[in-house]
């Protein structure tokens, strides 16, 4: 009988255009709950498009809703954007549209109706670029696979949708890249058949041209793990591309723009082939100073001349100085799968070494011996997936440093009187050096 009940519910919601705002079996089961404007708007894009509609979500981004209330004529007052797919039409018309509405006293009213590329919105911007006055509207879909990306920027004027801008992509976004004040359109496309991988940047001038920089990338990327913006040692703002370089690998650019237009940090395609290191590990601000560090890992002493497959490995942290080349900034010990970084004090650099207690599922670092073995132990760090285990560690005088959903990061230093002053490390030294990626 419950069964029955279910699929009466859902017969019930397909049959309603309060339901029918998605087709999957997830909006069924938690179907949003709309505020009275966005109410008002959806029967209004109803009045003027029927019933048979379903409303689509961007992906990412700022604007998470089907329903987007903005000013996007600079006009004073707001607009509402709304993505729906539309069934009964031909195949050559594409189901996924774009309707925009404005507001007439207290009523919404649908004033113009577009076809948008893709089956899927991947991300919704909204602003001003370069020195022009308009607001663009620009637009992110995708194919249902969301491998083919192709991005669409729209002016709205007086009633009236204009498409200003098309071109397929990896990664948009909109930033001041170059500090003037004045934000650009970012694209990233990865390499093709007979195209190499690129970045572009845009700015539209007062007569609505666009003006396009461009700056090849220093591999042949198809994917692109992680895009994030950081400071550079002269202040100068830079987006740091962590991209897949093949074999579950990851590779960093940067790229930075001045007056004269878009530049690459790394000279040579060397500089860059200098930051390969497993996928996982993203360019990251590991001192909070506003510059990324690159996380390279490097074998650990002793494990030189053992099988790849039982190395242990530390990472370095590496940072473009003021030459523009890559120099160490910190040493540390990388748990990926974990999800924390352990710093380790300049007086630990290159004395010190690590080893894992499969016994114990702990993680050990100990001072080098002269003939570069694991030696004295100086600290332990184990990971605890359960209270029991948790509690264990404690009463055996392991501290608890962080704790992420049932994880417990906890941590043993060996007293001064074991460890010796050169390797000795105080509860706050500890705690400093732990960053916490989970």
């Amino acid at each position: 009988m419950k069964i029955f009940r279910i699929i009466f519910v859902l017969l019930i919601c397909t049959g309603l255009a309060g339901c029918s705002f998605g087709a999957s079996i997830d909006t069924l089961m938690s179907p949003p709950r709309l505020s009275v404007e966005q109410e008002n708007i959806y029967n209004a894009l109803t009045d003027a498009t029927g019933t048979s509609i379903s409303l689509k979500y961007p992906k990412s981004g700022k604007y998470l809703s089907a329903f987007i209330v903005e000013d996007i004529d600079g006009d004073g007052g707001n607009e509402a954007v709304v993505f729906y797919d539309k069934t009964g039409l031909t195949i050559e018309e594409n189901t996924l549209r774009m309707n925009i509405l404005d507001k007439e006293g207290d009523r919404w009213r649908s004033v113009c109706d577009t076809p948008t590329d893709g089956t899927e919105i991947e991300k919704v911007m909204i602003s001003k670029l370069g020195n022009n006055e308009r607001i663009n509207l620009i637009v992110g879909s995708s194919l249902i696979n969301r491998s083919e990306k192709n991005v669409s920027i729209y002016n709205y004027d007086s009633g009236v949708i204009e498409k200003t801008f098309n071109a397929p992509y990896s990664f948009i976004d909109i930033t001041d890249l170059d500090d003037d004040e004045e934000n650009e359109f970012v694209l990233l496309s990865g390499a093709g058949a007979n195209t190499p991988a690129t970045a572009e940047t845009y700015k539209l001038d007062s007569d609505g041209k666009y003006y396009k920089y461009v700056a090849e990338l220093s591999g042949s990327f198809t994917e692109f793990d992680s895009v994030s913006y950081g400071v550079l040692t002269d202040g100068q703002k830079a987006l740091y591309i962590d991209a897949g370089a093949g074999s579950g690998m990851l590779q960093t650019d940067i790229v930075y723009m001045d007056d004269t237009g878009l530049k690459k940090v790394f000279g040579t395609q060397e500089d860059s082939l200098a930051t390969v290191r497993p996928s996982g590990c993203s360019s990251y601000d590991i001192d909070g100073d506003g510059g990324l560090e690159i996380p390279v890992q490097v074998i650990a002493t002793g494990y030189e001349d053992v099988p790849e497959s039982e190395q242990m490995k530390f990472t370095n942290w590496l940072y473009v100085s003021e030459s523009g080349k890559l120099e160490r900034k910190y040493t540390s010990y990388y748990s990926i799968s974990n999800g924390y970084i352990f710093i380790f004090p300049e007086k630990w650099q290159s004395r010190v070494t690590v080893k894992r207690d499969a016994v114990n599922d702990e993680i050990v670092f100990c001072a080098l011996t002269e003939e570069g073995t694991a030696g004295d132990e100086l600290v332990r760090v184990y990971v605890a997936e359960d209270t029991a285990s948790r509690e264990d560690r404690i009463s055996a005088g392991y501290m608890l440093f962080h704790t992420k959903g049932d994880s417990a990061y906890l941590v043993s230093s060996a007293p001064e009187s074991i460890a010796g002053s050169d390797f000795w490390l105080s509860s706050g030294v500890l705690a400093s050096g732990f960053r916490f990626k989970v």
